[in-house]
């Protein structure tokens, strides 16, 4: 379960609705209800955090988020973003990433999710992460 003092507006998880799991982009948080309504590629829905599932952080995440892709020679790979850096330390281990912007480096972030990585680099670019391109 996802902790509604960890979700944003713009950030993209799923929800769960009779099994079925939507994929959408939080448009609206109802804090009194502990709500959440997700943009889905049909409507706008509502749930409740526990029904709401983060989307894991991996290369296909980091790809629909437009981040490149730059393998190394020791194995690693580094993902950018305009000036944002990302760096797995082998190809398909997201378990110990470290990420930088400018001057600010974060070595072992606790990012395992997208929402998380939206989050962290929000606080660090002060912009919201989206799926458009540089």
């Amino acid at each position: 379960m996802i902790k509604f003092n960890d979700i944003k507006i713009g950030d993209y998880m799923m929800g769960e609705f009779e099994g079925k799991l939507w994929e959408g982009e939080v448009t609206r948080l109802n804090g009194d209800e502990k709500q959440v309504c997700l943009l889905t590629s049909v409507q706008e829905f509502w749930f409740s955090t526990d029904h709401l599932h983060p989307i894991p952080l991996d290369e296909n995440a980091l790809l629909n988020l437009n981040f490149t892709k730059q393998a190394a020679d020791d194995g690693s790979v580094k993902y950018s973003k305009g000036a944002f850096r990302l760096v797995a330390p082998k190809a398909g281990d997201f378990s110990s990433i470290e990420m930088w912007y400018r001057e600010d480096r974060r070595h072992h972030p606790n990012v395992h999710f997208v929402h998380q990585l939206q989050n962290q680099y929000s606080d660090m670019v002060k912009i919201h992460l989206t799926r458009d391109p540089m």
